[in-house]
């Protein structure tokens, strides 16, 4: 005897899908609420940043930043004008199933940039870049801490000094705009042209966000310095980059990746 099975009703069909589309719905509603697949609550990152091993590493992280501020002041002709720091700290995104960033990744991740502006003659910049470059060398030499000064006498610089001793070709070749830049991947260092007749000033520092410390902190010392009160008073600006310091973060596990001692 022979045993035919007859095809499933189309509404019995329809019926398994809607089962499975909602056990699917169901799974992620679930993940979606599982501690390690939510955005970092607002109340949770404030609390996180002004956690004492955050206030700890942030504290490390500024006191570094600024070291390499002064190493400019206390071993080169540059004056200090003025000091910006950007601080913030981000909470994680929710759980990215498409498109992923990276940003579900962590609770938690804080930053810091710091901004220096300095004066100097602009009739010297041939001896403020030697000095510079020199500071850099001594520093290279002694093997100190994070590079303080990075650029010293290389084969680029020892070629830019004497272009601004009128002793040599633009180093960076006929015909291109006067050079005004050295660059290290942990810091850039910028001026006022002063030979060329297109004149390429350091802009403006941008104005400071609103600072919510813990969350986020922006200073501007002294307050009411200007690049262009530096470029009155001394007659060329220097900007001094230094590279985003990441001092924390922690992962959705609560393990801290990224810490600054």
């Amino acid at each position: 005897m022979t045993v035919k099975w007859a095809p499933a009703p189309a509404s019995a069909v329809r019926e398994a899908v809607k089962c499975l589309l909602g056990f699917l719905f169901l799974l992620l509603i679930l993940s979606a609420c599982s501690s390690q697949n939510r955005a970092t609550s607002p109340k949770e990152v404030r609390n996180l940043a002004g956690s004492t091993p955050v206030q700890q590493s942030r504290k490390a992280a500024e006191e570094h930043l600024r070291s390499i501020v002064h190493a400019y002041d206390k071993n080169t002709a540059l004056t200090p004008g003025f000091v910006t720091v950007n601080d913030m700290c981000v909470g994680g995104a929710a759980k990215e199933w498409f498109f992923p960033t990276g940003d579900d990744q962590y609770k938690i991740r804080c930053a810091m940039r710091v901004t220096a502006y300095y004066g100097a003659d602009p009739h010297q910049i041939a001896d403020v870049l030697d000095g510079i470059f020199t500071a850099g060398d001594r520093d290279s030499f002694a093997g100190a801490p994070g590079g303080t000064i990075p650029f010293n006498h290389d084969y680029y610089r020892r070629h830019l000094v004497a272009y601004y001793r009128g002793h040599g070709p633009n180093p960076t070749g006929p015909n291109t705009p006067e050079p005004a830049q050295v660059f290290d991947p942990s810091q850039t260092l910028s001026w006022d042209t002063v030979r060329s007749s297109q004149k390429k000033p350091v802009e403006e520092h941008d104005l400071c966000v609103r600072s919510d410390p813990p969350v986020t902190r922006c200073l501007h010392e002294p307050a009411s310095k200007t690049v262009a009160d530096i470029r009155k008073q001394y007659g060329a600006v220097f900007k001094l980059e230094i590279s985003v310091a990441n001092y924390y973060q922690v992962s959705k596990k609560g393990k801290v990746i990224q810490t600054w001692k």
